[in-house]
């Protein structure tokens, strides 16, 4: 889970929020929320980080509609999320699709609390959290330890290492060339976009730099 820091919303939320009787599902602008949203997450799930894009995305409430229908049109509580296994078993969805109403501890897009200082990843791809409500939420209302996702995780910190042995194969890494990937995998590209589980390389870098004394 990667933090996200929220900007200004579309104009067409603001409008239609002023309306009398206004509320998410007459709001016929969405597009205008996706296309923010998706631009605000350099196009990253908020929960899982994989890559979305506006035909295979959905409009998270962090704190459902269902349960705060005061927050419905709450722009800090709108988040860009993949679509998590809709129609699949229960055993097989994630994030917002297998979240559905239940609240949860941890906010992405929380100033005061950032995810990122709650969020571990082990070197099997496996994400948990010392705080075991946060660790509850990620393995039981996110379902963030499926197999495929732990397995994707690993794969990208794989591919790092080896990135990093092709670029010193001497095997030296000081502490500004790890800090020049951090950068790299923490930033945007060019194109507004982060790097799929960007957070999770970046976390070990993180470590990596640490334990560099030079």
């Amino acid at each position: 889970m990667k933090h996200i820091v929220k900007g200004r919303e579309p104009r067409s939320l603001t409008v239609h929020r002023r309306q009398a009787g206004a509320d998410y599902d007459n709001y016929a602008e969405k597009d205008d929320l996706r296309d923010t949203l998706l631009m605000e997450q350099g196009d990253l799930c908020c929960y899982c980080m994989r890559r979305i894009a506006v035909e295979n995305m959905k409009i998270e409430h962090w704190a459902s509609q269902t349960r705060y229908p005061n927050r419905q049109l709450d722009y800090q509580n709108l988040l860009a999320a993949c679509e998590g296994g809709m129609g699949a078993p229960k055993h097989l969805q994630h994030c917002d699709t297998r979240k559905g109403d239940d609240d949860i501890r941890i906010h992405p897009a929380d100033r005061q609390h950032n995810c990122e200082t709650y969020i571990r990843y082990q070197a099997d791809g496996e994400i948990y959290s010392d705080n075991d409500r946060i660790n509850h939420d990620l393995n039981k209302v996110l379902n963030l330890n499926l197999q495929r996702f732990c397995y994707n995780r690993k794969a990208v910190l794989v591919g790092m290492l080896d990135a990093l042995r092709k670029k010193r194969p001497d095997g030296v890494w000081t502490k500004s060339f790890l800090q020049v990937e951090q950068r790299r995998w923490s930033h945007r590209a060019a194109g507004g976009q982060f790097l799929e589980y960007c957070q999770v390389v970046s976390y070990h870098l993180q470590k990596k730099i640490a334990r560099t004394r030079n």
